[in-house]
């Protein structure tokens, strides 16, 4: 069982930055491959960054490539999403996510565990 806690939404200008946090509890953390999903206001849930276990390989959305960068530390537990250059395109819940395992996912419903998310805005 992982439980996942988001943090670092906020309200923010357009241009501006953010990074959010995920903490995660559970013993399977440094084996799980990790993802950083958003939902906005009468959307479907997307996937926008997700980082393996040993950081090999991470991958992002198009709409956010060279934008966003995603990490982790699995001795703290905790994957992180730098987010620069922000647009009011960018305004969604987002949404940390989980899954056992070695391999690298981007359909929201490979995910096993979810977070309960933090709230981004961007204004313009």
């Amino acid at each position: 069982q992982v439980q996942l806690v988001e943090s670092g939404g906020g309200l923010v200008q357009a241009g501006g930055s953010l990074r959010l946090s995920c903490a995660a509890s559970g013993r399977t953390f440094s084996t799980s491959y990790m993802g950083w999903f958003r939902q906005a206001p009468g959307k479907e849930r997307e996937f926008v960054a997700g980082i393996t276990w040993n950081s090999e390989r991470t991958a992002y959305a198009d709409s956010v490539k060279g934008r966003v960068t995603i990490s982790r530390d699995n001795a703290k537990s905790t994957v992180y999403l730098q987010m620069v250059s922000l647009k009011p395109e960018d305004t969604a819940v987002y949404f940390c996510a989980a899954r056992n395992g070695l391999y690298f996912y981007t359909a929201a419903n490979a995910m096993a565990y979810w977070g309960k998310g933090t709230l981004v805005t961007v204004s313009s």
